[in-house]
């Protein structure tokens, strides 16, 4: 048997997506995806087998895999995805926000078609209906309740939530998996040998000593650590000072003072491995003497107000101390504001209650979710913080019009080398997960979600 360390544990109800690494490591574990995530932000097959599309890309039939079953024995049927989507489409998330999935398919007809099969029907070019399904995972409700039947490798036999759940596979291996919420506390379950994987070391307030008696394994997350600005008013209004602040802060120092040098520089909205990033962007320049000319040409005012939660990012508080000591070295006068309530910061940022600037990290693995929830001025989603860019604007219309994958992928690059140049947010970093194993364990990895991958 197999024993790992999670910093969390359950199985949460069938309408609920997240991006919690934990709980997507249980989920790659027992559930599959409707399509599967790859680097590069292309997809692959998973619970749809196959798919097939008109030219224009309104219209999408998706296969399911010929005798899915779930771990109960009954037969995956097309009926259990379209009832599965519509919960979802229908729910809020865990901030008691509406999911921004409802709007992305407002207009699509999801529905049964013949040969165990589903079709999406839409009046507009729909192509990011694959980055969409890629965060679906099916699952079923068992007579108690708990949302632990689905159609991935391994079956749940024991769940006790937030304390541990056994798995076990039809091949007989076994995955007994531990909650301890304490990255340090992971580290102790694994030199005590009581576990034999902890995942999330990387979240260990002190220095990580990486001892040689045990197997370390490191993987960059698509996670963006960053700051919104207030591109409505005020300082941020103006493209020059956006821009300013970005040379202003030195992210390579940040990675080194706070993360142990483990990190990597954000160079636009996504990560290295969306789609749109085949072709490396460079990050912009720390370059605080071409920041104190953009904020002289700008003008403005020279009181900036910074607010930040105490977590969600990791380090947030420390985060924040660094960029206003680097804005001040540029001219900037910054007011630190925290607030204590994490759940009520992102509801504030939502109601674009963010001062003048406000860390946050966006996790969507999507491309096009994140230019439509958080840049897009035409959708002004729930994030979006009054940015207002023709230039991306036609980018990104152009994007949403593409079909074929490597269509998609000069699009949305070009969304991207704009928002590089003409920044709506502070740029800070992508963490780095960390796991750590008992040495004989050469096999067992992590992605670049921060999610554990068995073979």
């Amino acid at each position: 048997m197999l024993t790992i360390a999670l910093e969390k544990l359950d199985f949460f109800p069938a309408n609920r997506v997240t991006d919690d690494t934990s709980i997507l490591t249980l989920k790659n574990l027992v559930f599959e995806p409707l399509l599967r995530w790859q680097p590069g932000g292309r997809v692959g097959p998973a619970l749809f087998s196959r798919w097939t599309h008109d030219d224009a890309g309104r219209r999408w039939r998706f296969f399911i895999r010929p005798e899915a079953r779930f771990h109960d024995g009954e037969l995956c049927r097309s009926q259990h995805i379209v009832d599965f989507i519509a919960g979802i489409l229908n729910s809020t998330d865990m901030f008691g926000m509406k999911w921004s999935y409802a709007r992305y398919l407002a207009q699509a007809k999801i529905s049964v078609a013949p040969d165990n099969s589903v079709l999406v029907d839409n009046p507009e070019p729909l192509a990011d209906i694959l980055d969409i399904f890629s965060e679906f995972y099916i699952c079923r409700e068992n007579a108690a309740g708990e949302a632990v039947l689905g159609t991935g490798p391994y079956r749940v036999e024991e769940f006790q939530r937030s304390t541990s759940a056994t798995l076990a596979s039809d091949t007989g291996k076994r995955i007994l998996v531990r909650c301890e919420p304490r990255a340090e506390g992971r580290y102790e379950l694994l030199k005590s040998g009581a576990v034999d994987a902890a995942l999330n070391l990387e979240r260990m307030h002190g220095i990580i000593d990486f001892d040689p008696r045990w197997r370390w394994v490191r993987a960059l997350n698509t996670l963006s650590v960053m700051y919104y600005l207030n591109c409505r008013e005020g300082l941020f209004a103006s493209p020059e000072a956006r821009l300013a602040v970005n040379h202003a802060v030195d992210r390579r120092q940040l990675i080194e003072t706070l993360f142990q040098g483990l990190g990597a520089p954000a160079a636009t909205i996504v990560s290295p491995f969306h789609l749109g990033m085949a072709e490396p962007i460079a990050p912009i320049a720390y370059d605080p003497d071409r920041a104190r000319r953009l904020l002289d040409h700008a003008g403005g005012p020279a009181e900036v107000s910074l607010r930040t939660p105490l977590f969600m990012p990791e380090r947030a508080p420390g985060i924040s101390a660094f960029v206003a000591e680097a804005l001040g070295r540029v001219g900037l006068s910054v007011t630190i504001e925290t607030e204590t309530d994490r759940p009520e910061y992102a509801r504030q940022v939502g109601r674009k209650e963010i001062g003048d600037m406000a860390i946050f990290d966006s996790s969507p693995q999507s491309t096009y979710r994140v230019l439509n929830d958080k840049i897009s001025s035409v959708t002004q989603g729930v994030w979006w913080q009054g940015y207002d860019d023709a230039e991306t604007e036609r980018h990104i219309a152009a994007a949403n019009r593409a079909v074929a994958d490597d269509d998609r992928e000069r699009a949305y690059a070009a969304c991207l080398r704009r928002l590089n140049a003409a920044p709506p947010w502070l740029y800070l970093m992508h963490p780095t997960d960390i796991l750590a194993t008992r040495p004989d364990l050469s096999r067992l990895t992590i992605d670049h979600k921060g999610t554990l991958v068995i073979p």
